[in-house]
């Protein structure tokens, strides 16, 4: 299912809140503290010509956060970078000093840090950055998952040092649960998602996404003309389109918000024209993007930016891991997990389909940019829905920049 964006506000400027949010100022700040990480580097870009020429488009571009920070997935710019935000934050309050990204070893910063507890609800990969983030600096963090998180993206959690909180219900309980508990004990809640009066630290997530936008626009050069990006409660979808409206205006691509038909609360957002949480019902295998009610900061943004809102199906999901991992052509080998192709996938089902074409404006011309939002951060299962080990599609890994 494809719907056009026809909300009152589509079209018009973001508020200057969340434009102060995005702004490209904003986004050189991210990059300028992300530089300072030890195991930083910029992600690949592949090009996809074989599969471009199947769907009679003229480039299909894709950022591989796979690669990112040891964590293999783009959640790795956000709840870490928000979690130095905060240590930052808190540290020139408690000092009266200038602190910044270097000064995070010094002796009173850490000792901020070590009071400092961390807690945030997770489907997996924002519940690592943050645990990640809170090891980083020297702090606590304790994160609550639902039943749906695998075993295996749990002990990766725990990796780093987090206490772990079993809740049980869906990914939207646990959020529920977790800012009550941290509320109730002092912590800091660091969520991906916003709710009315909690906004500021779910835009610092969404600051830390801009940062492989970046990256993506300097190799590409010529901008794209569409942008397919997936959506859970939307924070990586809204902080690219708004972004990217921010850099462009009038003339930035068109950018479509593609979720599982099983858990799409933008889309039905965008039906009625204000948030709404939808029924949970069957589990999705895209588990990430496993979210029944929409950010209320991405949604504002999206309402503004997004040109289309469409999902796809479970099978539309498996069958891009297995193209990606099985590549025609020159096409590059990439390792995309459950929830990782998604953009792409809504790419592939609109150039099928003539309608969506002509809706989108997508043609022969178009030049696409997707990301690939998460490596096989859950091996075991990656397995099962590819037939091949993570390690195996990797060595036939040819990174070849744009």
């Amino acid at each position: 299912m494809l719907i056009r964006n026809h909300h009152a506000d589509f079209g018009s400027p973001l508020l200057p809140e969340d434009a102060e949010m995005l702004s490209i100022a904003a986004a050189a700040e991210v990059e300028r503290q992300l530089s300072r990480r030890d195991n930083h580097r910029p992600t690949p870009l592949h090009s996809l010509p074989a599969l471009a020429g199947e769907l009679d488009v003229g480039a299909i571009l894709v950022k591989d956060e796979g690669h990112r920070l040891g964590l293999g997935s783009f959640k790795a710019l956000g709840g870490s970078y928000a979690v130095i935000r905060l240590v930052l934050d808190e540290a020139r309050k408690q000092t009266g000093r200038d602190v910044d990204i270097d000064d995070l070893a010094r002796d009173d910063v850490r000792a901020v840090a070590r009071e400092m507890t961390f807690g945030c609800a997770t489907d997996g990969n924002h519940g690592r950055s943050v645990a990640m983030g809170a090891q980083l600096v020297g702090a606590k963090s304790v994160i609550f998952v639902h039943a749906g998180v695998s075993q295996k993206r749990i002990d990766a959690i725990a990796d780093y040092g987090a206490e772990i909180v079993r809740v049980e219900g869906t990914y939207d309980d646990s959020v529920e649960f977790a800012a009550r508990a941290c509320d109730e004990r002092g912590w800091t809640v660091v969520s991906d998602t916003s709710w009315p009066g909690y906004e500021y630290i779910p835009g610092l997530v969404m600051q830390g996404y801009m940062a492989l936008l970046c990256e993506a626009l300097r190799e590409i050069g010529t901008p794209p003309t569409h942008v397919f990006v997936q959506a859970g409660v939307g924070g990586i979808a809204a902080a690219t389109a708004g972004h990217l409206a921010l850099r462009y205006g009038k003339a930035r691509p068109r950018f479509v918000v593609v979720e599982p038909a099983r858990a799409a609360c933008l889309l039905e957002t965008a039906k009625a024209g204000h948030p709404v949480k939808v029924a949970h019902g069957e589990p999705t295998v895209m588990a990430m993007l496993e979210c029944y009610e929409p950010s209320l900061v991405a949604w504002r943004i999206l309402s503004r930016v997004a040109c289309a809102f469409m999902t796809v199906e479970e099978e539309d999901a498996v069958s891009i891991m297995n193209r990606l991992a099985r590549p025609k052509g020159s096409d590059p080998a990439i390792v995309a997990g459950e929830s990782g192709g998604v953009g792409l996938a809504g790419l592939v089902t609109v150039a099928g389909d003539r309608n969506m074409r002509a809706a989108l404006g997508l043609d022969a011309s178009s030049r696409i940019l997707v990301i690939n939002t998460e490596g096989a951060t859950d091996p075991e299962r990656y397995e099962d829905l590819v037939g091949l080990a993570p390690a195996e599609v990797a060595g036939a890994l040819s990174v070849e920049r744009v």
